[in-house]
C-alpha cells in the first residue's frame, strides 16, 4: 500500500490488506486464463465433462524432492490410461516428479514407494494419482525395477499455515489448467483428427502458455513455482499441432482408420471407442522387436462339421453317384459318406466344398450324379461391402468350381434350383428371393442367361424341369402351382421367353402352401400341400380356342386327391421302383405310396428329431431323412431310423473342451446342452436345460461341468449320469462366463450385473459354497482367466476394463495393475491384455472379437471374430495389427473357439447358423495330432480362404 499506516493498523494488518489486493488481481488474471482455455476448447470442438476438470498434476521436482527409483530416468511423460472403475481420462506423472506436500491431491509417496502407474479409481469415486514414469524416449523399451510397496503417510490437512493455503489453492488451479491443455491435445488425437487441421487453435494455446510462463515466475504476484515442466509439455503439445508428428500416437492420413496403438516404454496403449486401454509390458521383454512376427507355422484343416440346415431350408439333401450324401450348413456344402465302420455312430467321413462367401440356401444335383449346383444368400463383408448372391456349379469328385452363374443378377439370395433332365442337364433354372421372385433359365456350360420373367409376389418354394420335356418348368409355393412354357430362343442369350399357366384347383380346396412336388414316370405331377393332401395333376391337351395362353402344347389339371398326413406335407420323393415317399410335418410320418396312391408302408420319426424336411434314397432300401431339428437320419421303413448327423437349432454361445478327452460341450438359445465325441464325430448325449445356456466349463477332473444360464442360474451336472448336482442363482441377469481354477478348488462366475461370484468347490466338484464376490467392474463381465497358482483372476468387461483380483486374499481388487504384468495364466481367454492386443483389427469398435483362446502349449492363439472368420495368430501376439491365418466357413458371427486338451483340434461355434466346426491343427511346433478314427478327406486346396 502507498499510504502510511493508519491508527491501529500494525504490520500484520498491512500485510493482510496487501494479500487481499493480490488475491483480487490473481482472480482477475484467472478469469483471463479460463477465457483463453474456453476459446481453445471451443475451437477444438471438445466436450470435456465437468468431472474431468478435477484432475491434478504434480509439479516439477524441487531440490528437496526424492530421487527417482533405480532404472528409471528422471523424466516425466504424460500418458492416458484406463484404470479400475474410472470413467474419465486422467493424466499420469511419474514418481520422479513429486511436488511439495501442499500441492498433492493425495498422500505423498516417500522415496522408493509407488502406486500403480497412472493411479487407480477408488470405489468411493476418489482417485490416487501417484505412479511410475515412462523410462526413456517413447517407443523404446527398457527394463524397469518393479515398484516396491511402502507405507504412505496420509497428508495432514492442518499442516499448512493460513498464509500458504491461498498459494496452494492457486497452484492447484494453475496445474489443473495445464492438465486441461494436455488432455485437449490427447483427446484431439484420440478422435483421429489430424493436428495440422486446426491451425486457428495454436495462437490461442500460445497466448495461454505465455501467460502461464509469466505467472510461474516466483516474482509474479501468484508466487507459484514448480510449473515449468507441465508448461513445457503443454508447449510441446502445441508445437505438434503445427504439423509435428506425435511419437506416442499416429492418427493416420485423411480418410484412413486411425491407429489404435500407442507405445510408451513400460506400457502399450490401444484405443477402443476412443477409450485408452493401458497394458503393461512383462519385465522379460526388453523390446517388442524380440517378439515373433508373421503368421504362425501351424495351420487348420476342416475335419468335421456338426449339424445340418433343415430348420428353414428345402432342396437340401441328395445322394450322389458315388454314394455320398450331399447337404449344407452355414457356407459349407458337406459330402458325407455313411458307414458303420471305425467312425462309430457317425460313421464314414466328410469332405467339404467351401467356395461360398455366405450361407448356402439350396442345392441341385446334375443328372450325371457328379456335378452339383449350390446357391447362396446375399451378405456383407467386414467393410460393409455387399456379397452378391450367386450359384456355383462344381465337381463333387475334385471339389473344383466349374462355373459361376448369376453374379449380380439375383437379389437377396437364391431360393430354388433345378437342372434340366432330358437334355443331360444343359440348362439350370433359378428362382431368386426378390419381391417378384424372378425365374430365369441359364446355359450351364457358358454361364449365360437365356430367359427371365417375374414369377409371383408370393414365396416360391420349389422348382423343377419336366423329365420328359425341358420346355416345361413347374414352380410351387404360397397358394399356387405354376406351369411354365419355355422357348429357348435358339440358345441366344436373352432371346428365350417364358409363359405361365396357373394351376386351377377348382372344386378342391386351395391350400395355403404347396411346399413340394414330384414328376411321375407317366408325366403326371404329384403335389404335397399344407392341408396334408397329395394332389395328382394330369396332362391334357390344351383347348383349341385358348391355346394355353402361351401356346403350350398341353396343360395340367387335378385328376385325383388323397389325404395323406395330418398337417403339412414337407417332402415327396420318387423311388427307383416307381413308388413315392411322403414326409409329414405335424405327424412326422414317412409313408410309401403305390400306384393310385395306395399306402404300402409307413414309419414315424421320433419326436425329438422333429418333422420330416427332406428325403433321399440311398443304396438298396436305405433312406436318408433330414429333419426340421437339424438331424440327418439313416435307416428304412421296416427297421426304423437312427441319427448319423445332429446339430443345434438356434444360436450358439457356450463351449468348453474336456480336460483329458477329445470331447467338448456346447449350449445355446435352443436350450439344449450337448456333449460331443470328437473322435467318433457323434453326439454323446443331450439334455433340455429349459433355459438358454450361454457358457460352460469342465471341472479339472472332467467329472462334472458347470453351465451358466441367461437368468442368473448356474448348474453343475455329472458328465456321466447327467444328474444335476447343484442349482444356484446369482443375481437376475445373464451369466457370460464360468471358469474353474486350475486346481478345481474354486469356481468363478462372471455376470452381467458387473460382479464375479467366487465359490469354493468340493474335491469331486459336486458341492459349492459361496466364497466371495469381486466387486469393482463398471460394466458386465465378458471374459476371465485364473492364474496358474489359482490365487488370482484377470477379467475383462463390456467397457474394455482389464482388472486383476486376489481371490486368496478375499476377492480383493489389485489396484496396482503394474504388479500383474509378469503373472502367468493357466488359460488365456481374455480378449484384452498385452499378450493378445495384436489380434485387434485397426479401427475396431470393441465388438469385433467375440472369443479368444490360447493353445495349451502356449504357441498359438485362436480368435473368433464378428465377420464369420476364425483366425490363428502366434502367441504372444503383442504387435499392432499382427498377421494371421484366416479361415472361412461359418455363415454368421463366430461366437467361441476352444482347443482340445492335446491341442490336436480346435472347435469353433457359429452364432445364427448354429454350426459347429472341428478343425485339425497341423504344422510345426505342436505335438503330433492324435489320429481321428475318421480320416480327413478335405483337400489342402480348400483350407485357407
Amino acid at each position: 500500500m502507498d499510504g502510511a499506516a493508519g491508527p491501529g493498523e500494525g504490520p500484520a494488518q498491512e500485510a493482510l490488506q496487501s494479500l487481499s489486493q493480490r488475491l483480487r488481481v490473481q482472480e482477475e488474471e484467472m478469469e483471463l486464463v479460463k477465457a483463453a482455455l474456453a476459446e481453445a476448447l471451443r475451437m477444438l470442438r471438445l466436450q470435456v465433462p465437468p468431472a474431468a476438470l478435477q484432475g491434478t498434476v504434480q509439479p516439477a521436482p524441487t531440490r528437496d524432492s526424492p530421487a527417482a527409483p533405480p532404472g528409471l530416468p528422471p523424466t516425466c511423460s504424460p500418458s492416458l490410461v484406463s484404470r479400475g472403475t474410472q470413467t474419465e481420462t486422467e493424466m499420469e506423472m511419474g514418481p520422479s516428479c513429486p511436488g511439495p506436500p501442499g500441492l498433492s491431491n493425495g498422500p505423498r509417496a516417500p522415496q522408493g514407494a509407488s502406486e500403480e502407474p497412472g493411479g487407480t479409481q477408488l470405489e468411493g469415486g476418489g482417485s490416487s494419482s501417484s505412479g511410475t514414469g515412462s523410462p526413456g524416449p517413447p517407443g523404446v523399451l527398457k527394463p524397469a525395477q518393479p515398484p516396491q510397496r511402502a507405507e504412505t503417510p496420509r497428508r495432514n490437512s492442518s499442516s499448512s499455515s493460513p498464509s500458504e493455503r491461498p498459494r496452494q489453492k492457486l497452484s492447484r488451479k494453475a496445474a489443473s489448467s495445464a492438465n486441461l491443455l494436455l488432455r485437449s491435445g490427447s483427446t484431439e488425437r484420440k478422435k483421429g483428427t489430424s493436428t495440422h487441421e486446426a491451425p486457428a487453435v495454436y495462437p490461442a494455446l500460445c497466448q495461454t502458455l505465455d501467460f502461464l510462463h509469466l505467472i510461474q515466475s516466483p516474482r509474479h504476484p501468484w508466487g507459484v513455482g514448480g510449473l515449468m515442466l507441465p508448461i513445457v509439455q503443454v508447449r510441446k503439445q502445441a508445437q505438434r499441432g503445427r504439423g509435428g508428428k506425435d511419437p506416442l500416437s499416429s492418427p493416420g492420413g485423411p480418410g484412413s482408420r486411425r491407429s489404435n496403438y500407442n507405445l510408451e516404454g513400460i506400457s502399450v496403449k490401444m484405443f477402443l471407442r476412443g477409450r485408452p486401454i493401458t497394458m503393461y509390458i512383462p519385465s522379460g521383454i526388453r523390446s517388442l522387436e524380440e517378439l515373433p512376427i508373421g503368421p504362425p507355422p501351424e495351420t487348420l484343416s476342416l475335419d468335421w462339421v456338426y449339424g445340418y440346415r433343415g430348420r428353414d431350408s428345402r432342396s437340401n439333401l441328395f445322394v450322389l453317384r458315388s454314394g455320398e450324401v450331399v447337404y449344407f450348413i452355414a457356407c459349407v456344402v458337406v459330402l458325407y459318406r455313411p458307414g458303420g465302420g471305425p467312425g462309430g455312430p457317425g460313421g464314414g467321413g466328410q469332405r467339404h466344398y467351401r467356395g461360398h462367401s455366405d450361407c448356402v440356401r439350396c442345392l441341385a444335383v446334375h443328372p450325371d450324379g457328379v456335378r452339383v449346383a449350390s446357391g447362396q444368400t446375399a451378405g456383407v463383408d467386414k467393410d460393409g461391402k455387399p456379397l452378391q448372391p450367386v450359384v456355383h456349379i462344381w465337381d463333387s469328385e475334385t471339389l473344383l468350381k466349374l462355373q459361376e452363374i448369376g453374379l449380380g443378377a439375383f437379389e437377396r439370395g437364391v431360393g430354388a434350383l433345378a437342372f434340366s433332365v432330358v437334355d443331360q442337364g444343359a440348362f439350370l433354372c433359378v428362382v431368386d428371393d426378390s419381391n417378384e421372385h424372378m425365374l430365369s433359365v441359364w446355359d450351364c456350360s457358358r454361364g449365360t442367361k437365356l430367359a427371365e420373367i417375374k414369377s409371383t409376389n408370393d414365396s416360391v418354394l420349389a422348382v423343377g424341369f419336366s423329365p420328359r420335356d425341358s420346355s416345361c418348368i413347374v414352380t410351387s409355393g404360397k397358394s399356387h402351382v405354376h406351369f411354365w412354357n419355355w422357348s429357348g430362343g435358339a440358345g441366344v442369350p436373352g432371346n428365350g421367353t417364358l409363359t405361365r399357366k396357373q394351376g386351377v384347383f377348382g372344386k378342391y380346396k386351395k391350400p395355403k402352401f404347396v411346399p413340394c412336388f414330384v414328376f411321375l414316370p407317366d408325366g403326371d405331377i404329384l403335389t404335397g400341400d399344407s392341408e396334408g393332401n397329395i394332389l395328382t395333376w394330369g396332362r391334357s391337351l390344351s383347348d383349341s380356342k385358348t391355346p394355353g395362353r402361351g401356346g403350350a402344347k398341353e396343360t395340367y389339371g387335378i385328376v385325383a386327391q388323397a389325404h395323406a398326413h395330418e398337417g403339412s406335407i414337407f417332402a415327396l420323393c420318387l423311388r427307383r421302383d416307381g413308388t413315392v415317399l411322403s414326409g409329414g410335418g405335424r405327424d412326422r410320418r414317412l409313408v410309401q405310396w403305390g400306384p393310385g396312391l395306395v399306402a404300402l408302408q409307413e414309419a414315424e420319426i421320433p419326436e425329438h428329431f422333429g418333422a420330416v424336411r427332406a428325403i433321399a434314397e440311398g443304396p438298396g432300401s436305405e433312406l436318408l431323412v433330414g429333419t426340421t431339428k437339424n438331424a440327418l437320419l439313416r435307416g428304412d421303413l421296416a427297421q426304423g431310423f437312427s441319427p448319423v448327423i445332429q446339430g443345434h437349432t438356434d444360436e450358439l454361445w457356450g463351449l468348453c473342451t474336456h480336460p483329458s478327452q477329445n470331447r467338448f460341450l456346447t449350449c445355446g438359445h435352443d436350450r439344449q446342452l450337448c456333449l460331443w465325441d470328437g473322435e467318433g464325430h457323434a453326439l454323446a448325449w443331450s439334455i433340455d436345460l429349459k433355459e438358454t445356456g450361454l457358457c460352460a466349463d469342465f471341472h479339472p477332473s472332467g467329472a462334472v461341468v458347470a453351465v451358466g444360464l441367461n437368468t442368473g442360474r448356474w448348474l453343475v451336472l455329472d458328465t456321466e449320469t447327467r444328474e444335476i448336482m447343484s442349482d444356484i442363482t446369482d443375481g437376475n441377469e445373464q451369466l457370460s462366463v464360468v471358469r474353474y481354477s486350475p486346481d478345481g478348488m474354486y469356481l468363478a462366475i462372471g455376470s452381467h450385473d458387473n460382479m464375479i461370484y467366487i465359490y469354493s468347490v468340493s474335491s469331486d466338484g459336486a458341492k459349492s459354497s459361496r466364497f466371495g464376490r469381486c466387486v469393482g467392474h463398471s460394466s458386465f463381465i465378458t471374459h476371465l482367466d485364473w492364474s496358474k497358482d489359482g490365487n488370482f483372476i484377470m477379467s475383462n468387461s463390456g467397457d474394455y476394463e482389464i482388472l486383476y483380483w486376489d481371490v486368496a486374499a478375499g476377492c480383493k481388487l489389485l489396484r496396482n495393475r503394474y504388479e500383474s504384468r509378469d503373472r502367468e495364466w493357466a488359460t488365456y481367454t481374455c480378449v484384452l491384455g498385452f499378450h493378445v492386443y495384436g489380434v485387434w483389427p485397426d479401427g475396431s469398435d470393441g465388438t469385433d472379437i467375440n472369443s479368444l483362446c490360447r493353445s495349451h502349449n502356449e504357441r498359438v492363439v485362436a480368435v473368433a471374430d464378428d465377420f464369420c472368420k476364425v483366425h490363428l495368430f502366434q502367441y504372444p501376439c503383442a504387435r499392432a495389427k499382427a498377421p494371421s491365418r484366416i479361415y472361412a466357413g461359418h455363415g454368421s458371427h463366430v461366437t467361441s473357439v476352444r482347443f482340445t486338451h492335446d491341442d490336436s483340434h480346435l472347435v469353433s461355434l457359429g452364432g445364427k447358423d448354429a454350426s459347429i466346426f472341428q478343425w485339425r491343427v497341423l504344422g510345426a511346433g505342436l505335438a503330433p495330432a492324435t489320429p481321428s478314427r475318421t480320416p480327413s478327406l478335405s483337400p489342402a486346396s480348400s483350407l485357407d480362404v
